[in-house]
């Protein structure tokens, strides 16, 4: 056994109605000039802000693009704002990130789907069709909040294909040579398939979602990006498939055998998209894709996903 850990310095509030303390948790980080990222649902914590609160950005977008980036960064400057609060999902927790680690200003993160990205020193961005990954801890929220509250009326299609990504996070953590991550992947992967095996509209089945994304993001922290992450960014970056669904539809396809038919069919008995060709990938492009994705198996995986031709 051998491995190097080093816990996040990331701060996680968790529970219901959490989101009344991003104030406190903002003015704890000093700031007194919040830019607020929230396409959707961020008026409570607007009015939380209250007079913090300077500006506010809505047009954050999947996998980063780094134009939007810079619209973002410009009324950062403009205002003179020394901290971001980010309200959403994957895309808005990006863009906080991106927007952090080039002002230099702390970020509060509050998820409202089951990311994970929250709790990592990632930040995939993409420029001219191509997305690209890089881990900084400068790049690593200082708070996280879990509202478990903002998540009830996640819709159902999205709430699977976002818990199948977190799931995605655990899978590539399981079986780390690190004791404590292997323990929290497997905890994390329990977790989502449990929540899932039922209703997952119930106040119980969200808040289960939502600390096992916590726990499958930690995880993902610290394990190398795999095949599945690798194809998952090509795919988005450059052939702009959804982020979550592609996850979905790769997922059973990618992990280990004795969890492909249960991921497998936990999709299908919600209607979720099993296969690129659902998500409107075209058959011609796998191979552009797997020479981007630079990985002997990729071409055979993209093809089973393509055609969703199953191991099970």
């Amino acid at each position: 056994m051998s491995f190097t850990f080093e816990p996040a310095r990331t701060r996680v509030v968790f529970g219901r109605g959490t989101a009344t303390s991003v104030r406190a948790e903002a003015e704890r980080l000093g700031a007194t000039r919040v830019l607020l990222i929230a396409r959707h649902g961020g008026d409570e914590v607007a009015d939380e802000l209250g007079p913090l609160l300077t500006a506010r950005f809505t047009g954050a977008a999947m996998h980063t693009p780094v134009e939007v980036t810079e619209r973002a960064l410009a009324l950062l400057h403009e205002h003179g704002a020394d901290c971001v609060v980010s309200v959403g999902g994957g895309s808005s927790t990006g863009l906080a990130k991106a927007l952090s680690v080039r002002a230099g200003v702390p970020q509060i993160i509050i998820p409202t789907t089951y990311a994970g990205s929250e709790v990592t020193p990632v930040l995939g961005e993409t420029a001219s069709g191509l997305k690209k990954t890089r881990r900084d801890p400068a790049i690593q929220p200082d708070t996280v909040i879990y509202d478990v509250d903002l998540t009830l009326d996640l819709p159902l299609d999205v709430t699977v294909t976002s818990a199948l990504n977190a799931l995605a996070h655990a899978v590539a953590a399981r079986g780390n040579a690190n004791p404590l991550i292997d323990a929290i992947a497997t905890k994390a992967m329990e977790g989502v398939l449990h929540a899932l095996s039922g209703d997952p509209s119930t106040v119980e089945a969200r808040t289960e979602l939502l600390s096992s994304a916590w726990l499958a993001g930690t995880c993902l922290a610290s394990v190398p990006m795999g095949l599945h992450h690798k194809l998952a960014h090509v795919l988005g970056g450059t052939f702009g498939l959804p982020h979550a669904a592609t996850h979905t539809a790769l997922l059973s396809h990618t992990a280990p055998e004795d969890l492909t038919k249960r991921i497998h069919n936990t999709a299908t008995r919600f209607g979720a998209a099993t296969s690129l060709r659902e998500l409107g990938m075209a058959e011609s492009d796998l191979s552009r894709a797997a020479e981007i994705a630079e990985h002997p198996d990729a071409l055979r995986v993209l093809t089973n996903a393509w055609r969703d031709a199953s191991p099970v």
